[in-house]
């Protein structure tokens, strides 16, 4: 049973020098047709004037909250930080400079609910930082296990939702980057399968200085996630790197 002063969903949000692009993510929040979320933004130390304007939204409202770390502690233990006081049953992460649309939250949520699964991902339309150039959609195949993700992720962390009476609540290993797909790893040994949703549901801005365009740097870190966080032993590890190269090429390109 939902305790009353309790949302159903927990939105994390980590922040860093993200003042362009913050005003446009919040309003992609509050435009939801599902209204009952509280959205946990974490700062990371900005020296913008990101912190004044999400200040101004929460004085408007209380669903919207603040944390603001002394250091800069980077997006692992940033977000970690927002699920350790998130209180709704399910989480989901925006990072500062993405959207979604208005239908994201109701649509993750009822496909959780009707296939009483524990984990969900969608779709999404990608465009580069001013939005004049559109990239093309993303779409998710209809499901991935564990072993499908060694070989590529298609789980962006702007769709993600999962349920935390499912898997309890899972955070990110403390690694520098990459540390979404360990997570997505983690959740993936307590439930069978993470479910796809075709129907594109967000919005991610391709920074031109994204790790996640860099692939050579990429890599480095997702070798870690195999090596050190999941502890494969060193020929599926790189059985699985080469895997990721060659997907990941398919999927910017």
């Amino acid at each position: 049973m939902k305790i009353e002063d309790q949302p159903t969903i927990s939105i994390v949000t980590a922040n860093h020098n993200s003042a362009r692009f913050i005003d446009e993510t919040i309003k992609s929040v509050q435009a939801q047709s599902f209204s009952d979320w509280e959205m946990i933004i974490i700062d990371d130390n900005s020296s913008d004037e990101g912190i004044q304007i999400i200040e101004g939204y929460i004085k408007k409202d209380p669903r919207i909250k603040l944390l603001k770390n002394e250091s800069n502690l980077g997006p692992a233990k940033t977000r970690n930080k927002g699920l350790e006081i998130a209180q709704g049953r399910y989480i989901c992460f925006l990072d500062s400079d993405d959207l979604w649309y208005e239908n994201f939250l109701e649509t993750s949520l009822s496909h959780l609910q009707e296939n009483s699964v524990g984990f969900v991902f969608s779709s999404y339309d990608r465009k580069n930082e001013d939005f004049t150039k559109d990239n093309g959609t993303f779409y998710v195949p209809e499901r991935v296990s564990y072993n499908d993700l060694l070989k590529t992720c298609p789980i962006s962390c702007l769709t993600a939702m999962y349920d935390t009476k499912l898997t309890g609540k899972v955070y990110m290993p403390d690694v520098l980057k990459r540390q979404d797909f360990g997570l997505w790893l983690c959740i993936l040994k307590k439930v069978p399968y993470a479910y796809g949703i075709n129907q594109p549901m967000a919005i991610y801005r391709m920074r031109e200085n994204s790790v996640s365009r860099n692939k050579l740097h990429a890599a480095k870190y997702q070798w870690i996630i195999y090596r050190d966080v999941e502890k494969l032993n060193l020929l599926k590890s790189c059985v699985s790197l080469v895997q990721w190269a060659y997907f990941g090429f398919k999927k910017y390109y």
